[in-house]
């Protein structure tokens, strides 16, 4: 058995002790061999609390050999004259090795105490880290780091039956090999192998085994490894379930907005057709219409048909959005330029209400594709006459704020409740209680948004009810 340089330093303080003890009784304090057995046996039981049972074991045998070299008559042999010495010597070295194992015990126990309060410390840290996830993947892949982080160890992995795959802290390590999980795991049972510096453990859940989990370069207790095993399952179930429900929520949510969406896309899609309908029986069926009369029915056909195709290229614009094919054609212009092109191109919808416009003139140029930021502007400038009395005024206003230019259109209308404002810029999402009031296919500001982002920018809104809105949207100054 090879002996490490620090045992070796321990032996040889033993014996510095037991002789210095003996020297000083001996030279400097003369006092009864009773005082000089308790102070051997005190050294003994210090040696047993801190270094262990061998060593104090080492050192009882050698006090025994001093206490009767220096104190017992004759002093300065190992020879015992009174048959009572003999019995003193073996009571103290009985005694002293009773007290060591005494005194190692009790560090044992402490030391498992302090490392069973340390386990639990980390198996609870771990627990809290494990429920900050509740996607499968990322928790699969987090695991392993989690491990080693709470554990010290230098590698980790996971393995899953249901899916037959590992996950690992490093994919080229190879300390934890894949036989040895699919082992445990089809045993049941952890495994310590402390020669190779690896502890493994099977994942349980209740009766049933789901996978099991290794970590090279940190030793774990069973019972810390089993702990650690279940967390493990319950916490990849836990998120499993999680994600299955969420899934159905997001299906039954699909199902919703399916149904919204075909309901809001009939009812815009009917109403010109109905108009166009109506328009053309009326042509059809009285041919003795006057001139005014055929042109009122022919002015609703082409006002209705224009609707029409404006509704199908929204949808068009929407499905080439998402798909990243829409081609922008970057210029440097003034934000000005680009107001009073969405202003001029949405005249009839702010027929009914005042337009102020606040613009700082030394706003800086913007590289922009000014025909995609005027129908941006131009979505906002509907979406605030759609949305306000009619004869509330609407305010456009352009400012900069850092590299950034800010530009924002103000309404008096119903205003939007918190919830809907993070829901207002989704495709055909409309307002629950203008669903059906007011037209639309909820497409517009869904539009707004991609355009915007498109040139690198973001789009918000601000609003109180009954107070009105406001929609923003900054682009990056040139």
């Amino acid at each position: 058995m090879k002996v490490r340089p620090q045992h070796l330093i321990r032996y040889a303080a033993c014996i510095v002790a037991a002789e210095l003890v003996a020297q000083v009784y001996r030279r400097v304090i003369h006092v009864n061999p009773t005082t000089v057995a308790l102070t051997f046996l005190l050294t003994v039981l210090l040696v047993a609390a801190y270094w262990g049972f061998r060593f104090s074991v080492f050192l009882a045998v050698l006090a025994t050999l001093a206490f009767n070299y220096y104190f017992l008559p004759p002093v300065g042999t190992f020879t015992v004259a009174d048959p009572q010495n003999w019995v003193a010597l073996f009571a103290f070295l009985v005694t002293a090795g009773i007290a060591s194992e005494l005194a190692d015990r009790a560090r044992r126990q402490t030391a498992d105490a302090v490392q069973r309060r340390r386990d639990v410390e980390r198996l609870y840290s771990f627990s809290q880290r494990l429920l900050a996830t509740d996607n499968v993947a990322e928790l699969l892949n987090a695991i392993p780091l989690y491990v080693c982080e709470g554990f010290g160890g230098k590698a980790a992995a996971v393995y899953l039956l249901s899916s037959q795959q590992v996950y690992r802290t490093d994919p080229k390590a190879t300390w934890l090999a894949l036989q040895d999980l699919q082992m445990v795991s089809s045993r049941g049972e952890p495994v310590i192998d402390a020669q190779r510096g690896i502890s493994l453990s099977p994942l349980h859940l209740g009766t049933r085994t789901t996978g099991a989990v290794g970590i090279a370069g940190a030793t774990l207790s069973r019972a810390t490894l089993e702990a650690l095993g279940s967390m493990i399952a319950i916490a990849v179930e836990r998120a499993g379930a999680i994600e299955k429900l969420s899934q159905t929520e997001a299906a039954h949510q699909s199902e919703n907005l399916r149904a919204v969406l075909l309901d809001s896309v009939t009812h815009e899609l009917r109403t010109p057709l109905t108009g166009i309908k109506a328009a053309v029986t009326g042509l059809l069926s009285d041919y003795n219409l006057g001139e005014t009369e055929r042109r009122e029915l022919l002015t609703v056909i082409n006002e209705e048909t224009d609707r029409l195709d404006r509704l199908v290229g929204e949808a068009t614009e929407m499905a080439q959005l998402d798909a990243h094919k829409v081609e922008l054609h970057m210029a440097l212009v003034d934000i000005a330029t680009v107001i009073e092109l969405a202003v001029e191109q949405s005249r009839t919808v702010l027929a009914d209400h005042p337009l102020e416009l606040r613009v700082s003139a030394s706003l800086p140029k913007i590289r922009v594709d000014s025909e995609r930021i005027a129908e941006v502007l131009k979505q906002l400038l509907e979406n605030a006459a759609k949305y306000s009395p009619p004869n509330s005024p609407i305010t456009i206003t352009a400012e900069q704020k850092g590299e950034r230019v800010i530009t924002s259109v103000a309404d008096q209308g119903y205003g939007i409740d918190d919830f809907e404002q993070s829901l207002v810029f989704d495709k055909f999402y409309r307002g629950r209680d203008q669903r059906y009031s007011a037209q639309g296919t909820g497409m517009g500001l869904a539009i707004a948004k991609a355009l915007v982002e498109a040139h690198n920018g973001s789009v918000s809104v601000t609003s109180q009810l009954g107070r009105g809105s406001v929609f923003s949207f900054d682009l990056p100054a040139a």
